[in-house]
Formats: C-alpha cells, sequence, structure tokens
C-alpha cells in the first residue's frame, strides 16, 4: 500500500509534506502534489503535518475521493522512474482529472 494526496490538496499545494518525506516521492505538479506508489515507503510522515488533511493511506481515503489513488499513480507515467522529486523539480502538468478542476476556493 501506499499514501495518497487527494481533492483538498488542489490549489493549495503548502509542502510541508515534502520537508517531512524521509525518501523524497512527494512530487510537484501544476496545481497539486503527487506521491509516487514506487518510492513511498508508507512510513506516514506527511500525513501527520498535513495542514489540509489530504493526504490518506490508500485503503483510509474517503469513498469521494477514491479516483485519487489512480490520479497519483497515472502522474508518474510521463515521469517514469524519476528517482526523486528533487532531482525532477516541479512538473508543469497535472493528471487529467486534476487539470480538469474549476479553481478549487482557499479555506476560510
Amino acid at each position: 500500500m501506499t499514501f495518497v494526496i487527494a481533492l483538498p490538496c488542489v490549489d493549495e499545494k503548502d509542502k510541508t509534506c515534502i520537508d517531512e518525506c524521509p525518501v523524497d516521492c512527494i512530487y510537484e505538479g501544476k496545481r497539486m502534489l503527487y506521491i509516487n506508489p514506487y518510492e513511498c515507503i508508507d512510513c506516514g510522515a506527511c500525513e501527520s503535518v498535513c495542514p489540509v488533511e489530504a493526504i490518506y493511506y490508500k485503503d483510509d481515503l474517503p469513498d469521494e475521493w477514491q479516483d485519487y489513488s489512480t490520479v497519483n499513480a497515472q502522474f508518474f507515467q510521463r515521469l517514469r522512474a524519476p528517482g526523486g522529486a528533487a532531482k525532477v523539480g516541479p512538473q508543469p502538468y497535472d493528471h487529467p482529472l486534476v487539470a480538469g478542476l474549476p479553481p478549487q476556493d482557499a479555506p476560510g
């Protein structure tokens, strides 16, 4: 299993999770962050620091966000096996589901 970033991250991209990830598996897209399921070690460090509660263990994703498991995995089809987020930097695209969303209102 792995952790997954869901809808609350869209247009938020706080990036606190990136600083906490010990294996550099959280990548930046244009509108949200993505966890590479092949690099994630399931430590949960990212989940506990996310200020918008966008990160879930795959089995704990709310029903309305189940698609985000696929979204996170498919984001990496273009990157293949990048070997660490810091190495590749921010990407100028998002998964089509995310790219097609209307702008998300800021919390509060």
